[in-house]
């Protein structure tokens, strides 16, 4: 699923299920890409993933149908633009706790009059290295945008959040939530559950797609019945850490 399709599918409401790739290697990178998953996430926010890693991650994965997400680890949007240079189409920023964050967020993918990128498309992957001769006039369109809030000031304006124009979708994070609302490692607790469960009601009722992570099947699989469309299941961290701790204990003397 390609990026353009991606962000048509969030907005018709389709469920879409993603992998996180946290190992920072463009190698692992390309085998989950290949898994079959709607989307998958390059992580740069608690991934030793930098720019060139990154660009790395995205052409290991190009050849593949599922969607690229990057996630870089702040909404500066000097990175946002080098993210967009080198190829990334579909973006999700971390820590959003403000309408004025996500307008400024918008701004800084979309080139003026309507926004702040900086033009440097000839020297981009972005546009094929200035052989897209259109590309300034629908790189805006091709873009989309997800703001990821996790934080108890970013509950308190989720709907001027996701009601901001240009914001394609919204991504609960479960962990930092947690920790905000005074339950740290707790992400399951009653409070913060009820909070993610109200957040994607709220979410839709704005009109934007709502995405979640959870490495644990039945509770994505819970998140999917509250309404929760886009939604990853795993982490590529997680998966070899269980299975390689699974496959030693088996083989352990009286195992």
């Amino acid at each position: 699923m390609a990026e353009f399709s991606f962000k048509a599918a969030l907005g018709r409401g389709e469920t879409l299920i993603g992998l996180w790739l946290a190992l920072a290697d463009p190698y692992s990178a390309e085998i989950c890409a290949g898994a079959g998953f709607d989307w998958v996430l390059i992580d740069g926010e608690h991934a030793p993933n930098d720019l060139r890693s990154t660009l790395a991650a995205l052409q290991a994965t190009a050849p593949f149908a599922s969607a690229v997400l990057v996630r870089p680890p702040v909404g500066d949007p000097v990175l946002i633009k080098q993210l967009l240079d080198i190829g990334a189409r579909a973006l999700l920023i971390p820590m959003v706790d403000t309408a004025a964050q996500a307008r400024a967020l918008v701004a800084a993918t979309r080139y003026p009059p309507r926004g702040i990128r900086g033009v440097g498309a000839a020297l981009a992957r972005a546009s094929h290295f200035g052989r897209d001769a259109a590309y300034l006039q629908h790189a805006d369109e091709g873009l989309c945008l997800i703001v990821q809030v996790e934080s108890a000031a970013g509950l308190a304006q989720l709907d001027e959040i996701a009601g901001t124009e240009g914001v394609d979708g919204v991504f609960i994070g479960p962990a930092d939530l947690a920790a905000s609302l005074g339950h740290l490692g707790q992400p399951g607790h009653p409070e913060v559950q009820a909070a993610i469960q109200d957040s994607a009601r709220r979410i839709r009722q704005a009109g934007k797609a709502a995405g979640i992570l959870s490495t644990d099947e039945d509770v994505a699989r819970t998140y999917l019945d509250w309404g929760y469309t886009f939604v990853a299941v795993g982490t590529d961290v997680t998966l070899l850490a269980r299975a390689t701790t699974g496959l030693a204990a088996r083989f352990r003397p009286g195992s």
